[in-house]
Order: structure tokens, then C-alpha cells, then sequence
């Protein structure tokens, strides 16, 4: 008895460290890290379709979304380059960040002001500014985060940020569309748009936006009431040549003398894995708008049961990754992402079900999560221990790359052959991976760490 009370408090002593204040803030910086993510990408594909935006627009339009792929040109910008007045008055970290989030509200105003119908490319214009503002925020809180507390917190920091950025991604897809209906509810309308036969209200739309920009004020906030965390040392004396050297090309070359040939069919896996989610999901919105659905429906429906159900995803693939392998488990979500796509193609030819839409919905999100959770796992275990954090950025950069140039023609698809083709096709884009993923379990290394009892 006296044992199982001392685990008991040893555990309750472990789960102090999140409510430590370096914990806290990183829970608020989460948030503001994930806020502008679906509103330069989802939420805005439903407006810009309600607006009556074509779908090869709109396709061509999520390509805002590479900057998030693309982000590592500039990181060493930001981990080099002082900013005048604000550096000294704030720190390195904390004027990026700051820098970083006025530029992604200052992005949202704009996008809630400029109406698709008569000002696309300033709403653009403001779209692209918030994602270059929301990458550069990540790169600067990333290094935040690192150097904000010792090794043995930083697993309680990421919890704490991914719990925010999730929390965030809520707010800014259910709570967005929420925001919309009711302000359209209220009649908020300016005279332009009470005159405008079509159901779109851009004054609904920068009430949201704006509400938005003003939930921004959670990461500001924090950043002008924490402390600059202490820089390692010798980090500002290593020249940009050196500093790409040492963040790039030896974290690459690492990686190409550890696998040699087997490099290749391991980068190719990684780039396009996730494909078929990534293209399917730039026309899911539009999808939503052209079957009917109400911004109420798809909030509660896409947005909180979706979420939902990647988490419950994310929890099974990684107990179902640790009892069966990395590996099946990969090959498990590149097959479930495929039957996913076939339910999309399924819904297209219902009308508006939204008994149909709840199904399909939780089915498709509960596979991405076992997906992403086997995929993360995957990714995790190609790395250095000596480059982990910069091969793993690495990674991730090039598993967007592909399938968001590739989604930037979906909406030109869909114009030309409609949603249920594009569904179908989208589900034959997992083909490949699964034949990647067949062999690439079949290497040598791979079957080593499946036959391992760690």
C-alpha cells in the first residue's frame, strides 16, 4: 500500500511540471502558433467558395500553404538577423516572435476587410502576409521553446504547445464558421452587401476575422510579459555559411551515408505519404459549401467531431504502433486513408446527408490520426540523435512540398470532372504509397527494429 501511494504521488509530482510557468506560456504560444493555420487555409476555401470564388481559384490559392513547407529558407534570417530597436528592447527570441505575431494580425484584419467578390488579390496579398507571418512565428517559437527550459522539460513544453495549437485549430475552424452564422443571424450587414442578392456577407466575415486577430492577443501578451530565455553560447559567433552548414547539409549527408541507396526509396515514401489527405482536403470545404451544408453543420460536424477523432486516431495508431510495429502500422493508415477518399466519393453522390457527412467525416479524420501517428513515429526514427531536431524539420518540410503543389490543381479537377472523380482519383494516389511502404519495410534496417523487442 505504501508503495502504490508513493507512485501515485511520484506521478502527481511529475504532472506539476505543466502547471510550471515556463509550461503556461508555452501552452499560450501554442495557441497562437495554431491559430493562423486553417484561416489562410480551410476556413478560408468555405468563404471564398460561399463567395462564389471558383474551385480552380481556390486550388491554386492553398498554395498560401507552402510557406509552411518552405519556412527553413529563412530560418537562419531569423536566427541571425537582429531586429533594430526591438532586439534590444525585447531579446532575440521575443522581437521575432513579437515581429512574427503583429504581422499575422495585422494579415487576418486585412483578409476580414478585403471581400473576394470585388478585392481577391488584396485578400491574397493579406493571406500570404499572415502565412509568412505564422511560419516565421514558428521558427522563432520553436527556438523559444528550446532554449526556454532543460532538456527534461522539453517533452511537458511540446505537450503544452500542441495542446494550444490543437485548442487554437478548434477556434479557428468550428469557432470561425460559428462566428459567421451567428453574426449573419444578428444581421450584422453593411448596406453593400444587404444589397447584394447573394447569401454571402463579407461584413459577417470580418467580424469573424477580426474576433480572430484580436485571439492573437493571447501570444502577445505572453511575449511581452515573459523573459527572454538565456541563447546558447557560441551561437552568434558561427557565420550564416557556417551556420547553413552545420543546420543543412551535414544533417543531409548524415542521412544519405546512413541509408546510401535506400535513401531514396525512404525520402520517397516520405514525400508523399500523406498525399492523398493533403490534396483531398484543399476541396473539402468547397465540397461542403456545393452539397448545402450550413456553416452551423460542417462547424460542428468537420471542425469538433473531426478533431476529436484524429486525437482518438493519434492515441490508437501510437498503442497499435508500439504492440504491432511502426511499419504495418504505416502500412494500416496509408490503406485507411484510402478508404477514407472512397467515402468522400461515396458522400458526392448523397446530396446533402448530414447523417452521411457525420459518418464519413469521423471515419476519414479517425484514419488520418492512426496515419499521422504511425507517420510521426516513422520519421522520429530515421533521425540522429546528434541532428534530430534539424533532419526532423527537414522531413517534414519535404512531406508538404510535393502534395501542396500537387493540391493547388484540385479545384481544376473538380471543375473539369466533378467531386466524385476527384475522390476516387485522390484514393488512387495512396496506391503508390502503399507499394513504398511494402517495400521499404522490407529493408534490412526495418526488419531489424520489427524483429527488436524495443
Amino acid at each position: 500500500m505504501a508503495t502504490l501511494q508513493a507512485g501515485l504521488l511520484g506521478w502527481l509530482r511529475s504532472f506539476k511540471v505543466y502547471a510550471e510557468p515556463a509550461s503556461l506560456r508555452m501552452l499560450a504560444l501554442g495557441f497562437s502558433a495554431g491559430l493562423p493555420l486553417l484561416l489562410v487555409l480551410g476556413t478560408l476555401s468555405f468563404r471564398l467558395r460561399e463567395a462564389g470564388i471558383d474551385r480552380t481559384t481556390i486550388g491554386y490559392l492553398s498554395w498560401v500553404g507552402l510557406a509552411y513547407g518552405l519556412k527553413w529558407l529563412w530560418a537562419p534570417l531569423v536566427d541571425r538577423l537582429p531586429l533594430p530597436g526591438l532586439t534590444r528592447w525585447l531579446g532575440w527570441r521575443r522581437s521575432w516572435l513579437l515581429l512574427a505575431q503583429v504581422g499575422v494580425v495585422v494579415g487576418l484584419l486585412g483578409m476580414g476587410h478585403f471581400n473576394p467578390q470585388e478585392d481577391l488579390h488584396a485578400l491574397v496579398a493579406c493571406a500570404m502576409l499572415t502565412a509568412f507571418s505564422s511560419a516565421t512565428q514558428d521558427i522563432a517559437l520553436d527556438a523559444f521553446r528550446i532554449e526556454s527550459a532543460a532538456v527534461t522539460r522539453q517533452a511537458a513544453l511540446a505537450a503544452c504547445y500542441q495542446t494550444g495549437y490543437r485548442l487554437a485549430m478548434i477556434w479557428a475552424g468550428a469557432g470561425g464558421l460559428w462566428l459567421t452564422a451567428q453574426a449573419e443571424a444578428l444581421g450584422v450587414a453593411t448596406a453593400s452587401t444587404a444589397a447584394t442578392p447573394s447569401p454571402y456577407q463579407n461584413a459577417a466575415w470580418q467580424w469573424a476575422y477580426s474576433v480572430m486577430a484580436a485571439s492573437m492577443g493571447v501570444g502577445l501578451l505572453t511575449v511581452l510579459a515573459c523573459a527572454e530565455p538565456a541563447r546558447r553560447e557560441g551561437v552568434r559567433s558561427q557565420s550564416i555559411g557556417e551556420w547553413l552548414k552545420s543546420a543543412l547539409v551535414e544533417p543531409f549527408l548524415d542521412f544519405v551515408q546512413r541509408y546510401r541507396w535506400q535513401a531514396v526509396l525512404i525520402l520517397s515514401l516520405i514525400a508523399i505519404y500523406r498525399i492523398s489527405d493533403v490534396v483531398m482536403g484543399i476541396m473539402a470545404n468547397p465540397f461542403y459549401v456545393d452539397m448545402g451544408y450550413t456553416k452551423t453543420e460542417v462547424a460542428t460536424v468537420s471542425k469538433v467531431y473531426g478533431v476529436i477523432m484524429t486525437l482518438t486516431g493519434a492515441f490508437v495508431g501510437g498503442a497499435m504502433a508500439l504492440r504491432l510495429g511502426v511499419m504495418r502500422v504505416l502500412m494500416l493508415g496509408a490503406a485507411l486513408s484510402l478508404g477514407g477518399n472512397l467515402l468522400f466519393a461515396w458522400l458526392a453522390g448523397q446530396g446533402h446527408n448530414l447523417n452521411g457527412l457525420i459518418w464519413v467525416v469521423s471515419a476519414d479524420n479517425l484514419a488520418s490520426g492512426i496515419a499521422s501517428a504511425a507517420f510521426i513515429a516513422f520519421l522520429s526514427s530515421l533521425t540522429n540523435v546528434r541532428y534530430s531536431a534539424t533532419q526532423y524539420a527537414l522531413f517534414s518540410s519535404l512531406m508538404l512540398l510535393a502534395p501542396k503543389w500537387l493540391a493547388g490543381f484540385s479545384g481544376r479537377f473538380v471543375d473539369a470532372h466533378g467531386y466524385a472523380p476527384f475522390f476516387l482519383s485522390t484514393a488512387a494516389l495512396s496506391l503508390p504509397v502503399l507499394v513504398l511502404v511494402f517495400f521499404t519495410a522490407r529493408l534490412k534496417i526495418f526488419q531489424r527494429r520489427a524483429e527488436s523487442p524495443h
